[in-house]
């Protein structure tokens, strides 16, 4: 009888000795975590480095769409506040141009990786502003049948936005 209560006594002072342990273990890890201990580190969202990526490249876009903009039509460009992160890991950041969302808009890929520009895209009323009429002096009616798709106060517009109509 005296073997069996001693025996108890023995897994009893085990069992307490692993619990203090353990909580003393716990407690430990805890402190080293809350006071910015090496196991304690934040990392940025994918979300927050999109954005700081996208602000960065704000004025690359901006190069980008006056290199487009071949007869200064562009005034002002504005930058939507959403950015997103599509499927394929780009970067989208949209905006418009001259203070007209509706009408003169784009949208740029970047790429986080190789930290460049990929494809842009226009509305299609700010791509139209984009036409290098040079490239058809020699056939002046592809700039005429153009320019009949409009009605006379688009047409006139267009050919003030273009520099050609004060």
């Amino acid at each position: 009888m005296k073997k069996i209560i001693k025996i108890w006594i023995v897994l009893i002072i085990i069992i307490v000795i692993a619990l203090i342990s353990l909580v003393f273990q716990q407690d430990k890890q805890k402190k080293s975590n809350d006071s910015g201990g090496e196991n304690f580190v934040q990392e940025k969202s994918d979300q927050e480095k999109a954005e700081e990526f996208a602000e960065k490249m704000k004025p690359k876009i901006e190069e980008d769409l006056h290199e487009m903009d071949i007869h200064n039509f562009i005034k002002t460009i504005t930058f939507e506040k959403d950015v997103t992160i599509n499927p394929m890991g780009d970067i989208i950041i949209n905006g418009y141009v001259n203070g007209e969302p509706e009408r003169f808009n784009f949208s740029a890929s970047l790429q986080f990786r190789s930290k460049k520009i990929g494809p842009m895209s226009y509305s299609e009323d700010l791509s139209d502003r984009f036409i290098d009429w040079e490239e058809y002096k020699d056939e002046p009616e592809v700039k005429e049948n153009y320019l009949k798709s409009f009605t006379k106060e688009e047409r006139e517009q267009y050919l003030e936005d273009i520099g050609e109509k004060e």
